[in-house]
């Protein structure tokens, strides 16, 4: 027994083979095949059909040298190989002759593990040299191999298989006790049937496989006994009744269970093939959970299917009955490093190591094995780079509940992990790298500074083309000044996953030179420097990550540097969340940047890059920044609650602003200035708590088919030499102006609709001189276009109706070209000039408003030509109030108060005009004897006689009319004031006298002229 206990595991794994007689009963019976005599002939006795039992059993009790002795095999021990001619037999019949072709073994197996697909089903015995006694043994080797050549096979793969196929046993229970079929050997080319009687386990019972012999009362032995001396028949008997009991099942639950805890798990494989008990035992999940935590560390089942693929399941998450078995199938070639290496006999492939060198140089020199490395808690420190250039697979184990915390790779005079060429399927996860500055440099500051400038050090460095490592759930933090914590270049492609990089003294994430790669689910935060830099035509691909709390930029890319960005979470960054420039041209789709310290994305130095359908709000700066000639393309994208304004266009920036959605932003929803050419096409720019798009300071850019509505101030302003194009928008309900020109603001302003507008719907003032050409312009509360302050531009072929006030406004030194233009239904006067205004009224059509189709006043003189004046509810045109024009070739027809209405002293210049069909309605009113408030009531204020009654002490403000001269003021002392517009204060009841016209007394004061527009409170600098 003690030359046994000095076996190690590897010399069974290495040698231990089945026997020919019954595997389970050669492998679990150690004493039987120690003893190798009469134990042995009873158990061969035991397993035979009854009539041939009696047989054996009387040529055994008369010694007859016939027995068939010889087909019993002579172990030697739990290492010993099968020795003797005895085997091939042929008067045995138990045994058959060993096969010389390939055996198949696949089809039933003994219970272990289940063979892998990929291991080969052919299986062959080879010669070994002969044993002491000159007979010759078989060794079984899988695929003609010797297992010389692999030693490592063996004890979970489909090798470790035995060559035989085993009839499985079945137990036949009854309620007293256990029964079961009797299990007999059976070769690959014959299985013999089981007899149908029930036997009580007999030697095959696990008490069989104890260590100890059955005794009589004296103490002989009765095996011993049996084969010296003949037994009679019922002494015979009475051993064989004793030798039937079962001692091992008899034992308690707990006690097995005690004992199995300290086998090792190729022992406890082949005890679930000595019983259904202890089958059941050793597949218990208290024993395998232990052996499993004692040997990995970890508190979860690890599932590993394949290579590189690790995840912790929960055991309800497993398909299998036992999943620390099988959790151990999947891991049990790996080898471990620890700061302080342990024993651990409970695993056969067991190999620990101190360092991770080692662990990678034991593991090359195996190519059988698995490269799998479990790194166990603690901090390992290499004494230089970690270098991995084979598919090696690293992983942290600990029994932490944080196992990446809790397993640490630090690096300090060098970078602590490179991957290069030949790590394209290599494996690193659960593992917390960091570098940080060797500690002598840490206290002399100068050498620090000199080491640094001369090198760059990485925490992890991916490097060449084939380097495409999956590194999982590892946490990142570099604490030198020069270098990221991580730098992947020179092609490489790796594979990071739920990673965090944090706090590192300078950038997080270094990618450039042609590299690539897949980065998901990882935060990167609290960097010095930029979280993400990626240059010179480097594309990685970022999905899912969370860039934030940078002392610095969020993602910088620049040098010609591209890159993926796909739902990333970037926010809360001191300068913007992504900056590119210097020709870099990224793709940013789904993401959401947010709460930045300065702005959004920043664009510049010939930047480009794709920015679709993300959600940018919150920045404390503008949106986005476009400078510097920089022309991105900003698509559906979401940009709102901005402390300053949405998209910010400046520095002959460019682009191309389509499909978004910009509002809620303190200042302009999109700015352009200082020469600035992008194109904005089919946003949404609304309730914006400023104006909605800002253009100045000689910007220029296509704005077309936008709709710009609910913004504070302008829909869109236009000044400071500027010139836009804005085409087919769509610009309504703002809460002032829809279109605002001033100082200088230039551009063209085509096909729009320009409705809704608590002010006008477009103001031109200061210089400026815009074409506005075919618009409609409607709905305005104060007017549809006005024109002041030395206003020009050119409106041509417009539809300008259903204003509140005048269609168009000319006022205050104002000088507009008006041409083509139709000009209806509006609630006051078409064409209003007045306070000096000028300008050219050409080819409009004017018709069906509420006042004069054209009042020309105070001192103003434009030019009317080729104009149809129609239908109006008051005069056609309308001088007064020391006004004067030129009117050529301009028709006045079936307006209500006449076609040209001139107040006294007015004198305008007449050539080739038409008047015709107009309704005299003043003039009847006068012949009817009726008040002419009575026709014009306040809101309209018809040409006629204007006079005022000294003996009621009235004043000019007070007009009355002729009627009321005749018939309320008879006798009184009367003068003729002048032929102006106004209407009747004596019968609005505004005087003290009494009306005799009208039946119900007016309270309403005289008004002269047309409500006064009001002009736009915005002012002339943000």
């Amino acid at each position: 027994m003690a030359e046994e206990e000095e076996v190690s595991s590897d010399d069974v794994l290495m040698e231990s083979r089945p026997s020919l007689v019954s595997t389970r009963a050669a492998h679990l019976s150690p004493k039987l095949q120690r003893r190798g005599s009469s134990s042995a002939r009873k158990f061969a006795i035991r397993n035979l059909p009854p009539s041939t039992q009696r047989v054996t059993r009387r040529s055994t009790r008369r010694g007859s040298s016939t027995a068939s002795t010889s087909c019993v095999p002579a172990f030697e021990g739990p290492t010993s190989s099968l020795v003797g001619q005895e085997m091939s037999s042929s008067s045995s019949p138990f045994f058959h002759p060993p096969p010389q072709q390939v055996m198949d073994d696949t089809t039933q197996q003994s219970p272990s593990y289940s063979q892998n697909s990929n291991s080969p089903s052919q299986h062959t015995f080879e010669s070994m040299e002969p044993a002491a006694g000159g007979s010759t043994s078989m060794r079984y080797s899988p695929s003609g191999s010797s297992e010389a050549d692999n030693p490592t096979l063996g004890l979970f793969s489909a090798q470790a298989s035995y060559p035989y196929s085993l009839r499985k046993r079945r137990p036949c229970l009854t309620k007293d006790e256990d029964l079961c079929f009797p299990i007999t050997a059976a070769t690959a080319d014959e299985t013999p049937q089981p007899t149908m009687k029930k036997f009580k386990l007999e030697c095959l019972s696990p008490g069989e496989a104890r260590d100890f012999s059955i005794e009589d009362e004296s103490g002989t032995n009765l095996e011993a006994k049996m084969e010296t001396t003949e037994c009679e028949p019922e002494e015979e008997e009475a051993v064989e009744e004793e030798d039937q009991q079962d001692h091992i099942n008899r034992l308690p639950e707990e006690l097995l269970l005690k004992v199995f805890s300290f086998l090792p798990d190729k022992s406890l494989l082949a005890c679930s093939s000595v019983s259904y008990r202890f089958n059941q035992i050793s597949n218990s999940h208290e024993v395998w959970k232990e052996l499993y935590c004692n040997l990995y560390d970890y508190r979860i089942p690890l599932f590993h299917p394949s290579h590189a693929k690790f995840e912790f399941r929960e055991q309800s998450r497993w398909r299998d009955g036992n999943p620390w078995k099988e959790s151990h199938r999947q891991l049990h070639h790996g080898v471990h490093v620890m700061k302080e290496p342990r024993v651990n006999l409970r695993s056969v492939n067991y190999r620990c190591f101190d360092q991770i060198e080692k662990a990678q140089s034991f593991l090359e020199e195996d190519e059988y094995r698995e490269k799998l490395i479990f790194l166990h808690t603690g901090v390992h420190e290499p004494i230089d780079t970690i270098l991995i250039n084979t598919d090696v697979q690293i992983i942290g184990a600990s029994d932490s509940r944080d196992i990446t915390s809790s397993v640490v790779l630090e690096g300090s005079k060098n970078t602590a992990l490179t991957f290069t060429d030949g790590s394209a399927n290599a494996y690193f996860g659960f593992i917390t790298v960091r570098f940080r500055a060797d500690p002598v440099c840490r206290q002399q500051p100068q050498i620090a500074q000199q080491a640094q400038q001369m090198n760059h050090f990485y925490s992890i460095l991916v490097t060449d083309k084939d380097a495409m490592p999956y590194i999982e759930r590892c946490d990142i933090t570099s604490k030198v000044g020069n270098g990221a914590a991580v730098c992947v270049k020179k092609s490489a492609a790796p594979k990071f996953k739920y990673c965090t990089v944090l706090d590192c003294e300078n950038v997080g994430i270094y990618i450039t030179d042609n590299a690539t790669g897949h980065y998901e689910h990882c935060e990167i935060a609290r960097n010095t420097l930029a979280g993400v830099w990626v240059k010179n035509h480097a594309n990685p691909y970022f999905r899912k990550c969370t860039i934030h709390s940078g002392k610095d930029v969020g993602v910088f890319t620049f040098e010609h540097g591209q890159g993926y960005f796909e739902k990333c979470n970037i926010h809360s960054n001191r300068i913007s969340g992504i900056e590119v420039k210097n020709s870099a041209n990224p793709v940013v789709i789904r993401c959401e940047v947010h709460h930045g310290y300065t702005g959004g994305i920043y664009v510049h130095e010939r930047g480009r890059g794709q920015f679709m359908e993300n959600r940018i709000y919150a920045n404390a700066y503008a949106g986005i920044w476009i400078t510097s000639h920089s022309d991105p393309t900003i698509r559906k994208n979401e940009i709102f609650t901005g402390q300053q304004g949405g998209v910010y266009i400046f520095g002959e920036g460019r682009g191309l602003i389509e499909q978004n959605n910009i509002y809620g932003n303190a200042l302009a929803g999109i700015q352009i200035r200082s020469q600035s050419d992008p194109i904005v096409r089919l946003n949404k720019i609304h309730d914006g708590l400023h104006g909605g798009i800002y253009v100045h300071e000689k910007g220029r850019g296509l704005i077309e088919e936008n709709e710009v509505y609910g913004n504070t101030l302008a829909g869109i302003w236009v000044t400071t030499g500027s010139s836009p194009i804005l085409r087919k928008n769509r610009i309504h309900s703002g809460k002032q102006v829809g279109v605002y020109f001033y100082d200088q603001g230039h551009g063209l302003l085509e096909e729009n609709d320009i409705f809704n507008h608590l002010y006008s719907g477009v103001q031109i003032r200061t210089g400026s001189n815009p074409k506005i050409t075919r618009n409609k312009i409607w709905g305005g509360q104060n007017g549809g276009v006005l024109v002041y302050n030395g206003g020009k531009g050119c409106l041509e072929d417009n539809e300008i109706f259903d204003n509140a006030m005048a269609g168009v406004w000319i006022k205050t030194d104002s000088e507009p070209t008006l041409r083509r233009n139709k000009i209806y239904d509006g609630r006051d006067g078409g064409v209003c000039i007045f306070n000096r205004g000028k300008g050219l009224l050409e080819d409009n059509e004017i018709f069906r408003n509420a006042q004069a189709g054209v009042l020309i006043s105070t001192e103003s003189n434009p030019t009317l030509r080729r104009n149809r004046v129609f239908d109006g509810k008051s005069a056609g045109i309308e001088i007064t109030n020391g006004a004067t024009a030129t009117l050529e070739e301009n028709q006045l027809f079936r307006n209500k108060y006449g076609g040209l209405c001139v107040a006294t002293g007015v004198t305008p210049v007449q050539r080739g005009n038409r008047i015709y069909d107009n309704h005299d309605t003043i003039s009847r009113a006068i012949k009817t004897g009726l008040c002419l408030f009575k026709v014009s009531s306040n809101n309209s204020f018809p040409m006629h006689n204007f006079y005022r009654c000294t003996t009621c002490n009235t004043t000019e403000r007070n007009a009355i009319c002729t009627n009321c001269i005749r018939t309320c003021h008879r006798g009184h002392s009367v003068e003729l004031v002048r032929f102006d517009r106004f209407f009747c204060d004596c019968g609005a009841g505004t005087l003290e006298r009494h009306c005799h016209l009208q039946n119900v007394p007016r309270d309403n004061d005289t008004v002269y002229d047309s409500a006064t527009p009001i002009s736009t409170e915005t002012g002339t600098e943000i």
